[in-house]
């Protein structure tokens, strides 16, 4: 019997986005793909299209006087960048061959084709936050059934109320703890984790704060 692999799609969502999740979605998008060897050859110039998420943050602040033509300006730049996002979504849909870990690395979300109902994922748990060497944590997140990939978030706890600047990795596998590397010793930082199946992402577990040394 032939089973039959569901190819792995885009989440193309941009067109809901408010200005500034449209800016910081971009480029994250951005900021994973250059310099990423799985996407050498992208169909968009990515100085270009950064050059682009540039001139329409700028152009999202200048239409805040409510000037008609700025608003216009600001529409048409709009229009341009989710369609370079859309041809950089299609190019990783295909340079990714289907291997998730791959796809997500390159900044895009994996929309769920699901077409019946599923039962959704599991929350993945973080067991523990450890140690390794110095800069190093080890995050142990207790692994789940029919789960594809982990995505691993963390971020130094922030000061003065404003909200952390979380960094998102993508693994494979968690049967073995998840090394964290580049952290600041003395610092405090929050992890969570989710998972991703057929059903489509789980919701982010509960922060684990931790000090590194």
């Amino acid at each position: 019997m032939t089973t039959i692999v569901k190819k792995l799609k885009v989440l193309f969502d941009f067109l809901r986005l408010p200005s500034d999740g449209l800016v910081s979605r971009l480029t994250q998008i951005h900021d994973k793909m250059a310099g990423n060897p799985a996407f050498s050859n992208p169909p968009v110039d990515l100085a270009v299209f950064l050059t682009a998420i540039t001139t329409y943050s700028a152009s999202v602040v200048a239409a805040l006087d409510g000037s008609k033509q700025v608003k216009a300006i600001m529409k048409k730049q709009r229009e341009g960048l989710v369609k370079m996002a859309e041809q950089l979504g299609h190019y990783v849909e295909a340079a990714s061959n289907n291997d998730p870990v791959t796809f997500t690395s390159s900044g895009f979300e994996i929309r769920s084709t699901a077409r019946v109902p599923t039962p959704p994922l599991a929350q993945p748990p973080i067991n523990s936050v450890d140690q390794g060497k110095s800069g190093e944590m080890l995050v142990n997140v207790g692994p789940v059934q029919n789960a594809r990939i982990y995505e691993v978030e963390y971020a130094p706890v922030s000061t003065g109320g404003t909200s952390p600047v979380w960094t998102k990795m993508t693994v494979a596998t968690v049967r073995k703890p998840v090394p964290v590397q580049d952290l600041t010793p003395g610092t405090t930082y929050l992890f969570h984790v989710r998972a991703f199946g057929t059903p489509g992402f789980t919701d982010w577990s509960q922060p684990v704060q931790r000090m590194c040394i």
